[in-house]
């Protein structure tokens, strides 16, 4: 038995502008402007008031932003049921995708060039062996990776081989195709099943008469695990050879290729995008000045013509026809409004927060010295401009700023903070510039364990454990002490 009942609940939900206004806020300069262009094409309603001046390229937070064209517009009817029979896209579009998910549509340059595989194929064509063995190459070299490296077993290629091409045949003969035609194909290194073989077969190539390329060949095939630990004195003793003849084996190996592969693509895709800065941030006179691009911030306007054109069909009552034109020019109108409405609010959004990021960083942004980052976490700034940390994040989210002594990526101004001896917070990227400094400096025949960093940076002042070592080392992507170790 059905039966009915009232329930009341209370629940938060964003209004479709809202969700449309935060996209606009983590857009960056290049976005916007694409953005802002098929808005324009989109609603005929809406124009730019004038041309942006380009002697005037950033407006500051005085700056006043002109307001034309965002009178209400009253009609005779109430349109209000009909929004939706042709409602703009940004107020109803929606999306469930964290904003690390979106896609960027990115200027590019798409071009296509030969991929390995194509160019392996015309090889293995030109060489004098059977059918059936050309058959075998081809899924060899249909199997190989986009930096031309073997990652299957041989095993697994030869029950493919059976089972969806009908070949039956042997490990010991797919081997035998492998290293001796697709491995000696060009790029010399193909074919490789690991690091340590795709090096040999391309040093072996090389004239094997020259000292430096037999002991590098030698040290590749026999010394591998003590070359990539960089046990120096153990090859040296090896071997009974001096330092310098170790360096020229080594430099030897610098030329050769991890990854030969790399040149190759099935398309190859250039970004042609510059970073424009968001803001801009000038030094006069001790005083630090926060300014917006202006191309953030254009002078829009609805467009007269269509308010007239609305004056004039809203007279007419009686034809339907005129009557639906009319509510097809309100909707851009209203549409058009609300877009401006929506700019302003962008463009106020990002003055504030960057007004707020530099009063925050104002000797960083003085002397240039990262040493006088302040801790600044997003809480910090939202606090100052009472926004919430969301919109912070979504503010400084691919945004950079042109300052005196560079540009700078917002995010990089964000730290957290350790108390040094003086009980003094410090930014954490105080402590990595002076971790990288110390490990610059250091005697690369006999680098710093981490334990020693440790006792380095304490007599600096910062009581830091040695785990917080390794991982301020791992972010600042620099290897351990045995593997820094150079001749």
């Amino acid at each position: 038995m059905l039966k009915q009942h009232l329930q009341l609940k209370l629940g938060q939900k964003l209004a479709p502008q809202q969700i449309q206004l935060m996209k606009l806020i983590q857009l960056h300069t290049l976005e916007f402007e694409e953005e802002l262009e098929r808005e324009l094409e989109e609603n005929p309603a809406l124009e730019i008031a004038k041309e942006e001046s380009k002697e005037d390229e950033y407006s500051s937070l005085e700056d006043s932003y002109e307001n034309e064209g965002t009178e209400s517009i009253e009609t005779d009817f109430d349109v209000n049921e009909y929004l939706y029979d042709d409602e703009p896209s940004y107020k109803t579009a929606s999306s469930n995708y964290s904003p690390d998910d979106e896609e960027f549509d990115n200027e590019s340059l798409l071009t296509e060039g030969q991929s390995l595989y194509d160019y392996l194929m015309e090889q293995i064509h030109l060489v004098n062996i059977t059918d059936e063995d050309v058959r075998i190459a081809e899924y060899i070299i249909g199997n190989l990776d986009t930096d031309g490296y073997l990652r299957r077993e041989i095993k697994s290629i030869v029950d493919d081989l059976a089972f969806s091409q009908g070949i039956y045949t042997t490990k010991e003969k797919v081997e035998d195709i492998l290293e001796n035609y697709i491995q000696k194909l060009d790029p010399s290194g193909v074919g490789a099943r690991n690091l340590q073989e795709c090096l040999l077969l391309q040093i072996e190539k090389k004239v094997s008469s020259d000292k430096a390329v037999s002991l590098a060949a030698n040290i590749l095939r026999h010394q591998f695990d003590a070359l990539t630990n960089k046990h120096y004195n153990k090859i040296i003793q090896k071997y009974d050879i001096e330092e310098d003849d170790l360096k020229d084996a080594l430099d030897e190996i610098s030329k050769l290729s991890p990854k030969v592969g790399g040149n190759f693509d099935t398309q190859t895709i250039t970004i042609n995008q510059e970073i424009i800065p968001d803001f801009v941030i000038q030094v006069k006179d001790g005083q630090v000045i926060p300014m917006l691009n202006s191309k953030n911030a254009p002078t829009l306007r609805v467009s007269e013509e269509y308010k007239d054109i609305l004056s004039t069909y809203s007279h007419d009552k009686n034809s339907a026809e005129h009557k639906q034109a009319a509510l097809f020019i309100k909707q851009k109108l209203d549409a058009a409004k609300w877009y401006i409405d929506a700019i302003n609010q962008r463009q106020n959004t990002l003055l504030q927060t960057i007004t707020a990021i530099v009063k925050f960083q104002k000797d960083y942004f003085i002397t240039g010295d990262e040493k006088s980052l302040k801790p600044m976490i997003l809480k910090d700034i939202a606090d100052i401009t009472g926004f919430d940390i969301s919109t912070i994040s979504r503010v400084v989210k691919s945004k950079y700023a042109d300052t005196p002594n560079g540009i700078v990526y917002l995010k990089d101004l964000f730290s957290d903070s350790l108390t040094n001896d003086d009980g003094e917070e410090v930014s954490t990227k105080e402590i990595k510039t002076h971790l990288q400094e110390v490990i610059d400096k250091e005697n690369k025949r006999k680098p710093l364990t981490d334990d020693a960093l440790v006792v380095i940076l304490k007599e600096q002042g910062y009581n830091i454990a040695r785990r917080t070592i390794a991982k301020y080392r791992e972010q600042l992507n620099i290897p351990v002490a045995r593997l820094r170790k150079e001749l």
